[in-house]
C-alpha cells in the first residue's frame, strides 16, 4: 500500500505517460479480455460496423487505463482539483429534495470514472453520502477501493449490512449511493430479468429492495467525459415513491437511463466483465 501512495503523488502528466504504456501492454500485447469486450460489443451494437467496433474497443481500452491511473490518483489528490476534475453540473434535484428534508437514492452505473463521482459526492452534493459496496475477493483491493471512497468522509454500506444501517441512519439527511448495473453474482440475489443493449440481462434488485425499505426518491448520476482527467455529473430523477415489490418501474427507468448514456458514449462503459453469463437466466 505504500508503494500505491508514492505512486498516488506523481502528477497527472506522468500518471497519463504511464496510463499510455499500459493501454499498449494491455491491448496489442496481454490483448486482456478482448474477446470479451468484442463480443460485448458486437452483440450489443449489431447495426455497427466492424470498424466501428474496433474503434470502440480501442477508445475503451484508453479509458480503462486512464480510470486506472486516476483512480490511483485519489489516494492523494486534494479535494479542490478532484472539484475541478469530476464537476457536478446539475444537482438541483438534490437540492429540491434536501430542501424538503428527504433523503434520497442515488443510482450509478460503471461509467468512466465512476469513482471519482463516489469519492467526490460527499463533498460536492449538499448531503452527506452512504454508499453501497461489494466486499471483493481480494483483501488489498477491497481495503484500496474502501480507502479511496471514504477519503473525502463518505459512509461505507457493506451490502449485508444494508438493512441494519438504513434503519440505524434513518434519520440522517443523505445521499445513498449504490452502482446497479452489475451482474448477481450470488445465487440468493434476487434478480430482474429484461431486455438491455439488445441482449436478455439479469439485473441485481438491491436498489429496488432499498428504495421499497426507505420510501425514499431514486436519481441517476450520468458521468460524461469531457477530456482527459476531466468529466461532469447531473442528476436526474427516476422514481418517486410509494413503491411495492411488484412494480420495476424503478429498475425499467434505470436501464432506459443507462442504455441512453451508453449509446451517447459507447467507449465509456465497462465492457471488460462478462456482464452476459447465462447461468441466471430464465428460459422461455
Amino acid at each position: 500500500m505504500l508503494l500505491v501512495r508514492l505512486l498516488s503523488r506523481l502528477p497527472f502528466w506522468i500518471l497519463y505517460i504511464i496510463s499510455d504504456f499500459l493501454f499498449f501492454i494491455t491491448y496489442y500485447i496481454v490483448g486482456y479480455r478482448r474477446k470479451m469486450v468484442q463480443k460485448n460489443l458486437r452483440n450489443s451494437f449489431p447495426e455497427k460496423s466492424e470498424k466501428e467496433i474496433r474503434k470502440i474497443e480501442k477508445q475503451f481500452y484508453i479509458n480503462l487505463c486512464d480510470y486506472g491511473v486516476e483512480t490511483l490518483k485519489l489516494f492523494s489528490i486534494p479535494k479542490a482539483e478532484l472539484a475541478k476534475r469530476m464537476l457536478f453540473k446539475d444537482i438541483s434535484i438534490i437540492e429540491k429534495y434536501k430542501a424538503q428534508n428527504q433523503s434520497v437514492v442515488i443510482l450509478a452505473s460503471h461509467q468512466f470514472n465512476w469513482e471519482w463521482l463516489l469519492s467526490s459526492g460527499n463533498f460536492n452534493l449538499p448531503v452527506p453520502v452512504d454508499f453501497v459496496y461489494q466486499h471483493q475477493s481480494s483483501e488489498f483491493f477491497n481495503r484500496f477501493s474502501l480507502m479511496c471512497r471514504t477519503r473525502f468522509g463518505a459512509h461505507a454500506i457493506g451490502r449485508h449490512d444494508v438493512a441494519r444501517e438504513l434503519i440505524r441512519r434513518k434519520n440522517i439527511l443523505r445521499g445513498i449511493a449504490i452502482v446497479s448495473d452489475q451482474y448477481p453474482g450470488l445465487k440468493k440475489d434476487k434478480k430482474y430479468q429484461t431486455r438491455f443493449l439488445n441482449q436478455d440481462t439479469v439485473f441485481f434488485l438491491g436498489a429496488h429492495q432499498i428504495a421499497i425499505l426507505t420510501q425514499y426518491p431514486v436519481v441517476y448520476a450520468q458521468v460524461k467525459k469531457i477530456r482527459r482527467g476531466y468529466y461532469e455529473a447531473s442528476f436526474v430523477p427516476i422514481a418517486e415513491p410509494p413503491y411495492t415489490r411488484e412494480d420495476f418501474t424503478l429498475i425499467e427507468n434505470y436501464i432506459k437511463s443507462v442504455e441512453s448514456v451508453i449509446h451517447e458514449n459507447p467507449a465509456g462503459w465497462l465492457w471488460s466483465h462478462n456482464r452476459w453469463k447465462t447461468r441466471h437466466l430464465k428460459k422461455d
